[in-house]
This record gives structure tokens, C-alpha cells and sequence, in this order.
């Protein structure tokens, strides 16, 4: 069985989210997704209009994803691929070359976004900020 992992804030479910978690599920067939927790937030200064508790309840909802975790630091990711058992790590494009140190314990791959939506994109038609 392969299991796949990817992370995020995953804030304003929208297509570009259900199209990455399509993509990443159908490279494996056990879907594991770490979102960041409010506290984590604060520390990247994002804060996200729904809390951790309700996004996780909307993600475990989506029929891609197999399990959700909390994601609590940058420096988490080695011990979630190795206790978890991870053989693929999935995150967008956007973030490039910067989880490659990640190879020496699984496959990474970046995944192209999708073209014209993002919650940053949400939140400015909406007029919502999108840091504290």
C-alpha cells in the first residue's frame, strides 16, 4: 500500500484544494493530509478564517482524504513520513526544491497548482486579510 502525505492550511475549501488532493490521492492509496494548527498560523503570521477544528471536520469530509493530522512546525515533516510510513510527499509547485530534504525518506513530488484561485485570491475579493 502507498502511502501519500501532504500539508497545508487548507483554509476556504475551494477547487484548487479538491483538485490537489485528487492528484495526491491518486498516487497512492492512503491519503494523509497535515493542516496547520491556529497556533502554528500565528507563527507564520496567517490567520485563517476557519479554525483548526473546523477545517480538519471539512477535510475529513472529502472523500480523497484518508486521515488528517495537525501540523505544528516546519520541523515535523521527517517524523511524520518515517512514523507514518509515507512513501510519497505531495505539496504545489509553488513550493519547489524546498522539501527535497525529504528524499533521503520518500518520494517528492510538486504537483502544478491550479490556474486562478487561491484562498489568498478569496480572501482579497472578499476584502478579508489574509495575515493578522
Amino acid at each position: 500500500m502507498k502511502r501519500v502525505i501532504t500539508y497545508g492550511t487548507f483554509d476556504l475549501l475551494h477547487v484548487g484544494h479538491i483538485n490537489l488532493l485528487r492528484r495526491a490521492k491518486e498516487l497512492g492509496d492512503y491519503l494523509l493530509v497535515a493542516i496547520s494548527t491556529d497556533e502554528f498560523n500565528a507563527i507564520k503570521n496567517k490567520k485563517a478564517y476557519y479554525s483548526f477544528e473546523d477545517r480538519k471536520q471539512i477535510l475529513e469530509a472529502v472523500r480523497y482524504v484518508d486521515e488528517v493530522i495537525p501540523e505544528n512546525t516546519w520541523e515535523q515533516k521527517i517524523k511524520d513520513v518515517t512514523e507514518n510510513n509515507i512513501d510519497i510527499f505531495v505539496m504545489g509547485h509553488d513550493w519547489e526544491g524546498k522539501f527535497d530534504f525529504l528524499k533521503d525518506y520518500c518520494e517528492v513530488i510538486y504537483l502544478p497548482r491550479t490556474e486562478g484561485i487561491s484562498t489568498t485570491k478569496i480572501k482579497s475579493d472578499l476584502g478579508l486579510k489574509e495575515t493578522k
